[in-house]
């Protein structure tokens, strides 16, 4: 159970409890009545932040891509290559999604956008498009093939670790080993000259 907010930062507190039951059970835990009395407030209290439930997880969803973006970022201080750094990016999605699969499911389902002028640090979408800017500078990535490199690159990495968590692969390690090779490998071989 979460400690009890500090007078002034309900909503912080809201949000967070949301963040933990959402990395214990995914979106589906994210209930405004829960996260009120995981935070020990009464539920009304949680209505004066959040208009309804889809607004706190619009919020959640949004901690959930900053602690991707967080680990993405700290994956590529210790790559210095540039395909090195790209296969950093991926490898990190991929683990937070099987590590994390609450938090993984929370950060890209199908919620709102959160409020005009939130915080949301980071954003895991950003951070593959810098990698990608940066392996066109240095000239692995050509003009033609730099526009929608990130969608590219983004869809086969999410799919995969969707097929990770919920599909065949979850419960074959061998078979999950040898799709996250092949993926890297065919990312680069698509996007690189």
């Amino acid at each position: 159970m979460s400690k009890p907010y500090h007078h002034g930062a309900l909503r912080s507190a809201l949000i967070d409890a949301g963040v933990d039951l959402a990395r214990h059970g995914g979106p589906g835990r994210v209930v405004l009545r829960e996260v009120a009395r995981t935070a020990q407030v009464s539920h009304s209290a949680a209505y004066r932040h959040f208009t309804d439930r889809e607004a706190l997880l619009a919020e959640v969803a949004c901690r959930a891509r900053a602690e991707l973006a967080a680990e993405m970022s700290l994956r590529l201080r210790n790559a210095r290559e540039p395909r090195e750094r790209l296969h950093a990016v991926g490898s990190a999605y991929i683990d937070f999604a099987r590590g994390q699969p609450g938090l993984f499911r929370t950060a890209f389902g199908a919620h709102a956008t959160p409020a005009e002028g939130t915080d949301s640090g980071a954003e895991p979408f950003a951070i593959l498009g810098g990698v990608l800017d940066e392996l066109h500078a240095v000239g692995l990535l050509s003009a033609e093939r730099r526009p929608g490199a990130e969608l590219a690159a983004w869809s086969a990495v999410h799919g995969l670790a969707c097929l990770l968590l919920d599909g065949p692969l979850a419960a074959d390690p061998n078979g999950a080993k040898f799709a996250i090779g092949r993926v890297h490998e065919l990312i680069e071989r698509g996007l690189l000259d």
